[in-house]
């Protein structure tokens, strides 16, 4: 089963690969267990952050491998549905630490009956599905693994990644085990589009070449920290192959999403429940806006806090410098007296806080400033609407 990306819809996409291609303490929630059932595991596990202390200087692509292969494993997703394609896949995915946890894509293991993880040493082992969060396309697994055998990798800060940064990709393309790949980082504040259609932000893109086998694998920086999990490819629809156009979902995502899974073995996101877009001077000038910058809220979801708390969508579609807006709703400018100007930062100032928090937004309606306050709940399986 392939992922295509979708974040631009003139733009023809592909998954990199495909399915069938502190402390946290406490009780850990095995979910969707290769059996069907639930199981619940009560242990101690370092947190999924830089568990093995990185060299203070750069080094070189085969001081890299040497140090991070280890610890990069073969992922294979046997499925026995036919809604899933049947037979087997083939991805990637690399150890967090001494406990067996193993970050991988969701699409790798989505819909999978049995999951293997072969170790650079050839040795194979059947892995448990610890938990998933399609939304950012991650998932963690866990196999049971002498901790003198698993090279946990360290995870960096994502935030800290710039344009031009050198980076190393290693991963499994087309089953060709543990393959190093180098590049750059070619674009950073990238938007892909998650397997169950939601946005994922902060997204890194890069050049270094990864291919369908790559997914779930890491991309490294010269210090030989993971700053992110090779996701999706862009192909520009010529090809099934890499391009030079590469996307990772954000090193700073994967330790959230991780923490989450390993305290309660699922991942729970705050949802406002808008549909939204952007404006800027000119729209708002063409259409005599309140304000020349903010977020408009086009549609409202049925039975979500931001329909609860009476937030308006719009009821007159126009078009404008070829794109398609939705006015007569409410402008969002500020979250907690922050403000936001794009859709992007909405979501980030939500992405802060958790479901049943309240928000104040300050909005514009019908040319004047007001407040709202709405209690986020949470996200559902699928965009609404």
């Amino acid at each position: 089963m392939s992922l295509v990306r979708s974040a631009r819809p003139y733009l023809a996409l592909v998954a990199a690969a495909a399915l069938g291609g502190g402390l946290a303490v406490g009780a850990v929630a095995v979910l969707g267990g290769l059996d069907g059932g639930t199981t619940v595991v009560t242990e101690t596990v370092p947190s999924p952050t830089e568990t093995t202390a990185p060299p203070a200087k750069s080094m070189t692509v085969g001081q890299i491998y040497d140090r991070a292969a280890p610890g990069v494993v073969q992922i294979t997703s046997v499925t026995n549905d036919a809604a899933f394609g049947g037979g087997g896949a083939l991805g990637s995915g690399f150890v967090v630490d001494k406990s067996g946890h193993i970050v991988t894509n969701f699409h790798v293991v989505d819909g999978a009956d049995q999951i293997r993880v072969s170790f650079s040493n050839r040795d194979t082992v059947e892995a448990q599905l610890v938990g998933v969060d399609p939304s950012t396309d991650l998932a963690v697994l866990r196999v049971d693994a002498s901790a003198n055998a698993l090279t946990p990798l360290p995870l960096g800060n994502s935030d800290k990644v710039r344009v031009g940064d050198p980076v190393v990709a290693i991963g499994n393309p087309f089953g060709l085990d543990r393959t190093a790949t180098s590049g750059i980082v070619s674009a950073v504040q990238r938007e892909i589009t998650a397997p169950n259609r939601f946005a994922i932000d902060h997204v890194i893109q890069t050049d270094a070449p990864i291919n369908k086998g790559n997914s779930g694998g890491p991309l490294l920086n010269m210090r030989g920290q993971v700053i992110g999990v090779n996701t999706q490819i862009e192909t520009g629809g010529v090809a099934a192959g890499n391009v030079g156009i590469g996307f990772a979902v954000p090193s700073n995502t994967v330790k959230d999403v991780v923490a989450q899974i390993l305290q309660t073995g699922r991942v729970e996101h705050p949802y406002l429940g808008v549909a939204t877009n952007v404006i800027d001077a000119e729209l708002a000038e063409a259409y005599n806006l309140p304000v020349r910058v903010g977020v408009l809220v086009e549609d409202v979801k049925e039975g979500t806090g931001a329909a609860r708390a009476g937030l308006r969508g719009g009821d007159t579609r126009v078009v404008f410098a070829g794109q398609t807006y939705v006015l007569g709703g409410d402008v969002i400018v500020a979250v907690d007296d922050t403000s936001v100007v794009t859709p992007q930062e909405l979501r980030d100032a939500i992405s802060t806080k958790k479901p049943g928090d309240e928000i104040e937004l300050t909005v514009y309606r019908a040319g004047k400033r007001t407040s709202v306050t709405v209690t986020l709940g949470r996200r559902p399986p699928t965009p609404q609407g």
